[in-house]
């Protein structure tokens, strides 16, 4: 019986409560349960009982952990919330480049305690560790629940700091010693950048140290399409490669092992950043070297369990880390199915045992080896994927088996072209060069694998989601079967699937037209269906990558490859940030711009990427066979005014779409053109209180209005007195910060 794995499955259950459920007394309260069933099973001597005595003392330990960890360490800095207070932060990492200046990670004292902070500077100058900042901050809290969702509680950020003006800064000379790890990422991140070529430059860097910055949407798109982003998120894999490597190098000596192995982990972990998934994958692998040295059995789960309490004791909050999640989820899913899978495969009736040395048995070992590892892997962690990522890979087994052999072999040559490098830089060069190769078979074969049609599914289809909570179901009564019939599973589950896909692709089709405002946060996304015709207006959001991801995986989900037109109301990147990542995965027969005066970047990169297919917006056009009028703006120097406005006109409906023009843009609108009476209009500038005037409702009268928003953004959209405005005409309200995406059909 493995006492500490049912004690940490304890533990963690209260961390999970702690984080999402209940905080305070509460778990004190908990506790006390804990305590009353401890002690009503106390007396009984069974296996199932003393099972079940680990889970609740763990439980009980992590309620009360969590509890003095919240009083004791948060609570002070729980009221700093959007409050002004004096702070001196030390930078821990280097800065890194935002839109808007300058971010790094830092530590600063509060009454006596230590926090890692993550501090924003509008400063276009780099900063290194040891450098400090001094002066007030404004305090944003990361620690609450799950109604106040960070993930920078998970790595253990509570505070973001936001500099007043009159700040000082006071660098460093050199970077200090405590400091050698982060200053060695850099200058192995540079070193890369040299040796290799600008085209592969990005995936060496992603592969060595899990640094994504340089990857193209369209390279991180196809990661995860083909179901292996995690070759770029450096985890368990990365550490198991490493050890391998040092485990030959020493000669499968033991003491030699521990002796190299232990401090190679530790730098490797410190060097990659000490994320959840590394520091799990290398205790595990310290509690082997150690087991190895002293020439005990290693359990793999025991291991987990260690390296799980040990995380969560450090930052009980680590619970919500989704690198956490996924990294123990994969763990648990390989330790209970990868074993069964493996000989399930390996008998005389299916495979057959492939025993001996010779090449096709060898091969049959290694395949089966890697499909029933996969399979095991993401047996657990499909839910998470489908629940964070809002896609499941279905090539992903494929992809594995195909090209993960290519990435331990590009790993091990990343390590020999660093070293060389620092030795004689022409070597590693050469080295570099030779390696870009099998680097551009892996970004081509991703690619391809991603364009087949149905390579992922995605969670925006209902059928998708129900899907997968068959799957699940399907998986349990499998498991509790006592006769088991995998090819059975197997079947109903891909029978499931094709079922679902068909469902995703022909329900939106049976409507005579759609619009759909996809829920992009604080942006606007909108997608117009007639007649069999698929048009999006704008594209952006919170993120470039989250509105392009959101809307592909809206459209690929209905079984729509191509786009018959992209409209961009203007160049804000809240409406246009995620059009280069959309039309990288779905591509438009033709791109409506606004005509802009003077300079403008997005515009130029769009122009420049699409220049056969844009259609400037000069006048008016009317595209007759979508029911889409596009109005063109006289105002071609102010970037909101200047927005196209677009009315859909399916049958018995009219929608109207003003982009960001405000008051003065929508009067000219009405000036130039008599609109109808409204069904539907999608509120100016996201609910500005300068938009959807009184004399623009008072003319088009809609009967329904969607405010495309982001929740508790900080413009404060929509504003009180727009949705007063709105209830005064009797308007129904719809807004994707409460709805989420919001679909009208006709």
């Amino acid at each position: 019986m493995r006492k500490l794995m049912l004690f940490t499955i304890g533990f963690s259950a209260a961390c999970a409560v702690g984080a999402y459920v209940v905080s305070g007394i509460w778990l004190l309260f908990l506790a006390l349960g804990c305590t009353v069933g401890l002690g009503a099973m106390i007396w009984i001597d069974s296996l199932t009982v003393n099972r079940c005595k680990c889970i609740l003392l763990g439980c009980l330990v992590g309620l009360l952990w969590f509890f003095g960890f919240d009083a004791l360490y948060l609570q002070p800095v729980r009221g700093l919330d959007e409050e002004v207070v004096p702070l001196t932060i030390q930078l821990t990492g280097y800065s890194r480049p935002t839109d808007y200046g300058i971010t790094a990670d830092g530590k600063t004292e509060i009454d006596g305690k230590i926090y890692s902070v993550q501090v924003y500077v509008n400063s276009g100058h780099s900063m290194q560790p040891g450098d400090c900042i001094s002066g007030d901050f404004r305090i944003r809290y990361t620690g609450g629940g799950a109604e106040n969702p960070t993930y920078h509680k998970g790595k253990g950020v509570f505070l973001l700091c936001y500099p007043k003006k009159g700040n000082t800064i006071t660098r460093l000379p050199q970077v200090a010693i405590e400091y050698t790890a982060a200053q060695l990422r850099v200058k192995i991140l540079s070193l890369l950048d040299t040796l290799f070529p600008q085209d592969t430059a990005p995936f060496a860097r992603a592969l060595l140290l899990g640094d994504t910055s340089g990857l193209e949407y369209q390279t991180r798109s196809a990661l995860k399409t083909s179901g292996v982003y995690h070759v770029v998120a450096v985890s368990g894999m990365h550490v198991s490669i490493l050890f391998a490597l040092v485990y030959l190098i020493c000669l499968r000596r033991r003491f030699l092992t521990a002796l190299v192995g232990l401090p190679v982990l530790i730098l490797f972990a410190a060097v990659a950043g000490f994320s959840a998934s590394i520091v799990r994958a290398c205790i595990m692998q310290s509690l082997m070297i150690i087991a190895l040295l002293l020439d005990k059995d290693y359990d793999p789960p025991t291991a987990l369990a260690a390296a799980v309490l040990a995380i969560l004791a450090f930052n009980p909050l680590g619970i919500t880390d989704i690198g956490f999640q996924l990294s123990v989820g994969c763990m648990v899913g390989i330790f209970l199915f990868t074993q069964q899978i493996h000989t399930y495969m390996l008998t005389e009736t299916r495979i057959g045992p492939a025993k001996g040395k010779t090449v096709k048995a060898k091969l049959t070992r290694w395949a089966v080896g890697s499909v029933s590892a996969t399979l095991g892997a993401i047996s657990l962690t499909t839910a998470l994927s489908a629940m964070y990522f809002e896609n499941v890979s279905i090539v992903g087994v494929f992809t594995n088996l195909l090209l993960l052999w290519l990435i331990s072999l590009i790993f091990y040559g990343l390590i020999a072209v660093c070293l060389l490098g620092a030795i004689w830089m022409p070597l590693g060069t050469a080295l570099a060069w030779l390696l870009s190769w099998p680097i551009r078979l892996i970004l081509w074969g991703t690619d391809m694998i991603s364009r087949l049609p149905v390579s992922a599914v995605y969670t925006s289809s209902v059928y998708i989601v129900m899907w997968l909570i068959f799957g699940y179901i399907l998986l349990t009564v499998f498991l509790k079967s006592k006769k088991k019939h995998p090819m059975l599973f197997a079947g109903c589950l891909v029978a499931g699937l094709v079922v679902a896909v068909a469902l995703s692709w022909i329900e939106p089709r049976r409507d005579n037209f759609r619009i759909t405002a996809v829920d992009v946060g604080q942006g606007q996304c909108l997608i117009l269906q007639n007649e069999g015709k698929y048009y999006m207006v704008d594209c952006g959001g919170d993120s470039d990558d989250k509105a392009a991801d959101r809307a592909a995986g809206l459209l690929l989900s209905q079984g729509v490859f191509r786009l018959d037109g992209l409209i961009l109301t203007h160049y804000d990147a809240d409406h246009a940030g995620g059009v280069v990542g959309l039309l990288s995965r779905i591509p438009a027969d033709t791109l409506y711009l606004p005509v802009l005066d003077g300079e403008n970047d997005l515009r130029d990169a769009i122009t420049e990427k699409y220049t056969d297919r844009i259609h400037m917006v000069e006048e008016d056009l009317h595209l007759e066979e979508a029911g889409i009028t596009i109005y063109s703006s006289e105002d071609r120097e102010d970037d909101n005014e200047s927005s196209l406005c677009v009315l859909f006109q399916p049958e018995n409906c009219d929608i109207l779409i003003t982009g960001d023009r405000a008051e003065a843009g929508e009067q000219a609108l009405m000036a130039h053109t008599d609109l109808p009476d409204l069904e539907i209009l999608i509120a100016g500038h996201h609910g500005s209180r300068s938009s959807t005037s009184w004399e623009l409702l008072n003319e088009t009268r809609p009967e329904i209005v969607i405010i495309s928003v982001g929740e508790d953004n900080r413009y404060g959209h929509p504003t009180q007195e727009t949705l007063e405005r709105l209830e005064l005409f009797g308007c129904g309200v719809y807004r994707t910060d409460l709805e989420g995406t919001i679909i009208f059909r006709g």
